[in-house]
């Protein structure tokens, strides 16, 4: 007996017309007056530690979380968000007080 097949056949066949904007890695939304690129990352590809700007906590290796830049800054002024974080960031102070034995990354 042959193994169970677990995916369809025939290619990109299972995507329906016009559908293929929800696979689309990365979207823009607008804030503070300008447009933000944003794009999420699973927990599979998270390698690394960050630090969340939102909450100014870390995010472990492992969690999903996604990246923000701004469109017409470079790529190099990304930063990686929890995805609640990224959400309130309206409700959100400017300012976090970290303590003096904080971390700085």
């Amino acid at each position: 007996m042959s193994p169970r097949r677990n995916r369809p056949r025939g290619g990109d066949s299972h995507i329906p017309p016009g559908g293929e904007d929800r696979f689309r890695p990365e979207r823009t939304e607008s804030w503070q007056g300008e447009e933000w690129v944003v794009r999420q990352i699973g927990g599979g590809s998270a390698a690394k530690h960050y630090r969340c700007p939102g909450c100014d906590q870390e995010i472990p290796p492992g969690v999903p979380h996604l990246v923000a830049w701004a469109e017409l800054r470079p790529v190099d002024d990304r930063r990686h968000w929890h995805r609640a974080c990224w959400n309130a960031r309206d409700r959100r102070t400017t300012r976090v007080q970290r303590s003096r034995n904080a971390p700085r990354y």
